[in-house]
């Protein structure tokens, strides 16, 4: 494509150098550069894409775009504009043809049940014979391809290609996660949503964002900027939880159709005569076209929300009822989102990617209304993020456990202890006492083992007949950060792993 055409609708400050050049591809890395390609600089986290522009045009850039006015490198041709990640994405978007465009693309978005909702979605896409793609936390997949999510959301130009490929592949609907750091950096720009999906919202990522304010109205930049910004024919569509506090503010902020869904009566989906249990789910899923009857084997209430989020979407998009039912039906579950481990012991273990206040309590509020006879909980907190969460989900886990083994998660530059004394004043605070290994497994109180694998094996030595452990906080993640080295480490294979030393 020539440049002039990539370009054409960019906001720009100045333009130097001729824009007939052929381009033949597009890299934010420098390293990814090839001959005729254009580079676009952008600022990441840790390193600013205009320190390695040399380095790009030494490599065959043609043409570059960037926030600041060049000093040198006349040879080129050079863009300048506000924005760059904007700029980056309205390119890539141009150079592969719009390609959401030619998709049903779902977002989702909220602090937890993201992934859930994207996989029970593919489910009912896939009910109604269509050819289903999910871009989210655990992988990218479409057709027989299966990607290694790096990011929730990936940069735009991965996003672009990512949809490129699925178009090419023949698919037709997409269930995106869309995460608070994409929003934040309109990574998004440039994809086409036909819905908008609001879970839910409670603190997260605030060593990123600073504030609830600053994180909520990245949140809100789903439906306040890029659905109403996207260029599909047809209705566009803000599916909304309407129990969450945030949804009248995000609806203030759309002019798009809105689908409310939620427990209480003032709604346009919702599940009656819902029954929770170790089976799963059950209830009556009301929506406005109307009623069926579902089943699912998910564990607890919190996915009734997820159930109805992915219900509202697939409405939106007409997909008949009884394709719904059996994509909801026919979903079994999702890796490392309450998923039972060693189905064959007296007692339940649960894997969960709950590393939230929020997610955590939900997941025990739940387990407890399976009526167990105890609750054994492990868990611990990432290091070099959010510190302020971590005695918050070490009161939850006191409160709704019965047992609690606290032990490291990444800790990354932090050390293990360091972390772990933060998450105790939270447990200490309600009154539940450290008690040591040699005290009766009957007792109620917590532990601390740095070790996350020996937490593991502490736990399951400590469950009887009838207990729920709960090992919470990697759920899918293969792999520890110690450090900065990241190492092997599943906890579905380490629960195997010590299931396998203790007799049945």
């Amino acid at each position: 494509m020539r440049l002039n055409d990539l370009i054409e609708g960019l906001a720009m400050h100045q333009v130097s150098g001729s824009t007939s050049e052929e381009i033949f591809g597009i890299a934010f890395h420098s390293k990814e550069v090839q001959p005729h390609f254009l580079f676009v600089a952008i600022k990441g986290v840790n390193h600013n894409g205009h320190d390695f522009i040399s380095e790009a045009i030494r490599r065959g850039a043609k043409a570059i775009i960037a926030e600041t006015v060049p000093e040198t490198h006349r040879e080129v041709t050079w863009i300048t504009v506000p924005d760059t990640r904007i700029a980056l994405a309205q390119v890539a978007a141009r150079f592969l043809d719009d390609p959401s465009l030619a998709l049903k693309v779902v977002g989702i978005t909220g602090t937890n049940g993201k992934t859930t909702t994207s996989y029970l979605l593919e489910s009912v896409f896939r009910a109604a014979g269509y050819n289903p793609g999910v871009i989210g936390t655990i992988n990218y997949r479409f057709g027989n391809i299966v990607r290694q999510s790096l990011n929730t959301t990936p940069e735009s130009l991965e996003i672009q290609k990512l949809l490129a490929h699925m178009v090419k592949e023949r698919v037709s609907h997409v269930a995106m996660e869309v995460s608070s750091h994409a929003l934040d950096q309109n990574r998004v720009e440039g994809v086409n949503f036909a819905v908008g999906v609001f879970t839910n919202l409670t603190p997260e990522h605030l060593d990123y964002h600073g504030t609830m304010e600053e994180y909520t109205q990245s949140k809100a930049k789903l439906f306040s900027r890029f659905l109403e910004q996207s260029k599909i024919a047809g209705g566009k569509f803000a599916v909304l939880n309407q129990d969450d506090p945030q949804t009248s503010h995000f609806r203030s902020l759309t002019s798009v159709s809105v689908v409310r869904y939620g427990m209480g009566s003032d709604v346009d989906i919702t599940i009656e005569e819902a029954q929770v249990s170790q089976e799963g789910i059950r209830g009556t899923l009301k929506t406005p076209r109307g009623n069926i009857k579902i089943t699912s084997s998910l564990f607890g209430r919190f996915n009734l929300y997820n159930i109805m989020a992915a219900a509202g979407a697939a409405i939106c998009l007409d997909i008949p009822l009884e394709a719904i039912r059996s994509g909801i039906e026919n979903f079994i579950s999702v890796p490392g989102r309450m998923e039972r481990i060693g189905q064959e012991r007296n007692f339940t273990i649960l894997v969960d990617y709950a590393h939230t206040p929020d997610a955590l309590e939900k997941a025990l509020f739940s387990l407890r209304e399976l009526a167990p006879i105890r609750i054994i909980t492990v868990f611990g907190c990432g290091g070099d993020r959010d510190r302020n969460k971590r005695p918050m989900m070490g009161e939850i886990a006191a409160q709704l456990s019965d047992l609690v083994v606290i032990t490291s998660d990444n800790p990354r530059t932090e050390r293990p202890e360091a972390i772990i004394a933060e998450i105790e004043e939270g447990v200490k605070s309600v009154g539940l006492e450290k008690i040591s290994l040699s005290e009766s497994p009957y007792r109620k109180g917590y532990f601390t083992v740095v070790d996350r694998f020996e937490a593991i094996q502490v736990a399951l030595h400590m469950a009887k007949r009838g207990d729920i452990v709960l090992v919470a906080g990697k759920g899918h993640e293969d792999y520890q950060i110690i450090g900065k080295q990241r190492i092997p480490f599943d906890d579905r294979e380490k629960i195997t792993e010590a299931l396998d030393k203790i007799k049945p």
